[in-house]
């Protein structure tokens, strides 16, 4: 049934990981230098990829950098506006765009 088959599927897959890792010892015998390239080969690839993250990073530091500067400089200008019982409505009206002129 099913649970023979799925067993079965599972012992020829690890004969067949038994069979590239009796490979591979071979080859670390025969070639050592290929496994230390393809050792430095998975390192560099690697690097690049932890790099291209980092890079990812610093992008979203540096927007959210300027979102909290912004921030900060919105915060400083309402201070420097008039104090008063009109101050809001002063400041809300220089937001309104003026009229355009009809020809």
């Amino acid at each position: 049934g099913v649970d023979q088959c799925i067993q079965r599927f599972l012992d020829v897959a690890r004969q067949t990981e038994c069979f590239f890792l009796q490979k591979r010892l071979q080859l670390s015998v025969q070639k050592p230098e290929q496994v230390i390239k393809e050792d430095v080969s998975e390192l560099r690839n690697e690097l690049q990829r932890k790099e291209a993250l980092i890079q990812k990073h610093l992008g979203k530091l540096r927007h959210w950098q300027q979102v909290l500067e912004d921030i900060s400089v919105q915060h400083k200008k309402p201070t420097e506006m008039p104090q008063g019982p009109l101050a809001y409505l002063e400041q809300a009206s220089a937001n309104i765009p003026a009229p355009m002129k009809q020809t």
